[in-house]
């Protein structure tokens, strides 16, 4: 089911704002659809006569409509059941009613921005939050486009001082003086000799740490924003905004603006490494590059040694396959996936039929009871009759006729109030944004809405925007744009790593970009902004690093990602596996999703630890036949030796990749392992054997005496009855009770 239909699938009778009349209540209901009689033909018929069997008005007294039970909303996918407004003695009666599971009062909500915060089950309560004191003194450094200082979100209230260790500046540059820092924004660099250097009749942007772009202020608020109250965009997403590591401190390295060379990237990086941050985010990436010719994963080996983590993103070319970057076994690499919050508005046919739908018009407007034109010829949205028909009207558009993307130009073109566009691309509400009055609604209401438009002299129709719904269904998904495995540059080695949220994120923003559009010609500016790509996942992952290393700071960068990946989820909030939203919602693949959904409280503890040093990353390169020089390129020091050789990497994932030039049909692992439990454990292997494939694990149970031991195991992948270029599945490493689920995806991958 796409996200336009989860969203459209919440019918009403009629639209209700109010959360209580006189001495009435609204309830949720929640109902076990199994037990709907076979006399009604769906759920909302059933709901509705549940509601009317409530009545125990008085016929023969005065009383008014008002006092009778009145249904609000019917649900079938964000839960089953429905919301009434119903008296004490009503629900009671409901209670005895066949079907009925539970019941109480409607909350109002306050939504808390980003909202993924909350999605990622990260809570004041308990798990990493409180075991990391927020983040509390992990310095973040973000190699980006800058930032916008005067925002909210790097104020520092609540902030102590800058750890003593700190070499950090403030550098001063245009629109930009070196007290713009404080104890949020511990420092602030900019990096533009390479890209003046390379153009230099490009404009100016470059020479300050300030952002002009908006991408810096975005990433760095999602990784460590400091609370803000009363934000939203334009109406949706109404909350307070905080980062992932709230308590965690920025520094900013600006290498780019609109544009970006890799000369100031590994500037930038090298001087956060100097600087003292405890681990890097960089949302940006070089397509199709070698390890030794990518100054990303070059600098980001340096990061390494030094105990730095670098998160990265995997890159926006999706569904595509082999096309990521940052695909370097030393760094975290991060997709994006989707959450269960979509922006929407509600419309209200004249019959008074509503339906819920994907929305992002970005203006504080109701539009009342609007004419409604419906004209074959129009679906299409594309003829100059638009211009004229339409004008002062609500049209309906059907991207069966046209894409919805040029429907939506010519609407906001023409001089059509507004329109219902009907549409199953639930890849656009990842991406796109709705300039003109509008929703995009799935095409199962098409029959409903022509049949309305037709059966009145005068249908009208009723819209109210910035409205927010919790709960599609499914989430996460994996997103359309994100770049899949393997990666070109590595191709032994899974990648991505994980995913994070990354579609609509809503964070902080440079007000001299604009953030949205009304009609063709006007631009509106924001403080905030909700934006979708990998470099929006990049910083979640980041951010939950930084909590990591403030949890336990003594843990080498390949440690903490280990910890991610292993306790990574699979499934989303339907309890099914996770799907692919850039493959037509199938199931998603290591390929796509990698370790699955980063998953914050689990990583805390993750049982065991897939650890790596500088000379096992050292000795895997040696085996990829890199030459000394294309070595020495990365490792930049000659200390290193091609010592112990293997061809495997000791990797929290399982990579077997036959290619013209391995002949041989296995692949043989050797992995070690170290707990990191409390103290003797004993762990049992369980294994989802990729179809096509056999494989062994030795030995199949490891013991450990104590705390910090580690040990070795071997996993052989023999492919030789493979059908097909792909074969997924995992070893899972469980101990005893269960506390512990220490799992790995396994890929077995050939190359045709």
């Amino acid at each position: 089911m796409t996200l336009s239909l989860i969203f459209a699938a919440w019918i009403v009778t009629a639209f209700h704002v109010e959360i209580a009349v006189a001495d009435r209540s609204t309830y949720i209901i929640h109902m076990d659809k199994s037990f709907m009689p076979k006399t009604f033909a769906s759920h909302h018929e059933w709901y509705s006569a549940t509601v009317s069997s409530l009545d125990l008005t008085d016929k023969t007294s005065s009383e008014t409509a008002k006092s009778t039970p009145e249904l609000l909303y019917a649900y079938d996918n964000a839960m089953h059941g429905f919301s009434a407004v119903l008296s004490f003695e009503e629900l009671q009666e409901l209670q005895k009613s066949t079907g009925f599971v539970t019941a109480y009062p409607d909350k109002v909500v306050t939504l808390d921005t980003t909202h993924t915060f909350e999605f990622l089950s990260l809570n004041t309560e308990s798990g990493l939050w409180p075991a990391s004191n927020y983040g509390k003194d992990v310095i973040v450094g973000m190699i980006d486009s800058g930032i916008w200082p005067e925002s909210q979100s790097f104020n520092d209230d609540g902030m102590t001082e800058v750890p003593a260790r700190w070499k950090g500046v403030c550098q001063a540059g245009d629109s930009f003086n070196s007290s713009m820092c404080n104890r949020k924004l511990v420092g602030a660099r900019y990096f533009s000799r390479g890209s003046q250097a390379a153009n230099p009749q490009a404009s100016r942007d470059g020479n300050s740490p300030r952002d002009t772009f908006g991408h810096g202020t975005h990433t760095s608020s999602t990784v460590a924003g400091n609370y803000v109250e009363g934000v939203s965009f334009f109406g949706y997403a109404k909350g307070t905004a905080r980062g992932i590591a709230p308590r965690a401190r920025v520094a900013m390295y600006k290498v780019t603006g609109s544009s970006g060379i890799g000369s100031d990237i590994l500037a930038g990086m090298d001087q956060a490494i100097a600087d003292g941050v405890d681990l890097i985010s960089i949302s940006m990436g070089i397509n199709r590059t070698p390890l030794y010719e990518d100054p990303i994963a070059i600098a980001a080996f340096a990061a390494m040694e030094k105990g730095v983590l670098v998160s990265s993103s995997a890159g926006n070319e999706g569904p595509d396959p082999m096309s990521l970057h940052n695909g370097t076994p030393w760094m975290l690499t991060v997709g994006a996936s989707t959450i269960d919050r979509q922006f929407s508005a509600i419309l209200t046919l004249g019959n008074g039929v509503s339906i819920i739908a994907w929305s992002q018009f970005p203006a504080n407007a109701l539009l009342v009871d609007v004419p409604l034109v419906y004209n074959e010829t129009l679906l299409a949205c594309n003829s100059s009759e638009l211009f004229t028909e339409a004008t002062g009207k609500i049209v309906i558009c059907n991207d069966e006729f046209g894409d919805l993307r040029t429907q939506i130009d010519q609407v906001t073109s023409s001089e059509a109030a507004g329109a219902i566009f009907i549409s199953n691309n639930s890849q656009y509400t990842e991406v796109g944004d709705l300039p003109c009055p509008g929703i995009v609604t799935n095409p199962i209401y098409t029959a409903m809405l022509i049949n309305y438009a037709k059966s009145t002299v005068n249908p009208t129709v009723t819209m109210k925007f910035q409205q927010d719904f919790l709960g599609a269904k499914p989430a996460p998904t994996v997103a359309f744009y994100s770049s899949r495995g393997p990666s070109p540059s590595y191709p032994s080695i899974l990648k991505p790593d994980l995913i994070a949220p990354g579609s609509k994120v809503l964070a902080a923003w440079a007000p001299i970009t604009p953030a949205a559009s009304i009609g063709s010609n006007l631009d509106l500016s924001s403080d905030y902004n909700a934006i979708s790509g990998t470099s929006m996942a990049c910083p979640h992952a980041s951010g939950v690093a930084a909590l990591l290393k403030g949890a336990h700071p003594e843990w080498s960068p390949a440690a903490i990602r280990s910890a991610m990946m292993t306790t990574a989820s699979q499934l989303d909030n339907t309890y099914g596996q996770i799907r692919d939203n850039g493959n037509s919602l199938t199931y998603a693949t290591p390929l796509a999703m990698g370790a699955g959904q980063i998953d914050p409280n689990k990583a805390l503890d993750p049982g065991l630890i897939y650890d790596t040093s500088a000379q096992d990353y050292v000795n895997h390169l040696c085996s990829m036949n890199f030459s000394s020089k294309q070595i020495l390129a990365i490792t930049r020091s000659s200390n290193y030796i091609c010592s112990n050789v293997s061809t495997d990497l000791n990797y929290p994932s399982f990579m077997a990749f036959f290619n013209n030039n391995t002949p041989s049909t296995v692949h043989e692992f050797r992995r070690t392992v170290t707990n990191f439990g409390d103290g003797a454990a004993t762990y049992r292997a369980k294994l989802t054997v990729p179809p096509g494939t056999l494989i062994s694990v030795t030995p199949d149970t490891l013991t450990f005496s104590d705390k910090y031991e580690s040990l070795s195991f071997s996993l052989s992948i023999d492919s030789h009855q493979m059908k097909g270029t792909t074969s997924f599945g995992s070893l899972v490493w469980e101990d005893d009770g269960a506390k512990h689920t220490v799992r790995s995806p396994i890929v077995a991958y050939k190359m045709v």
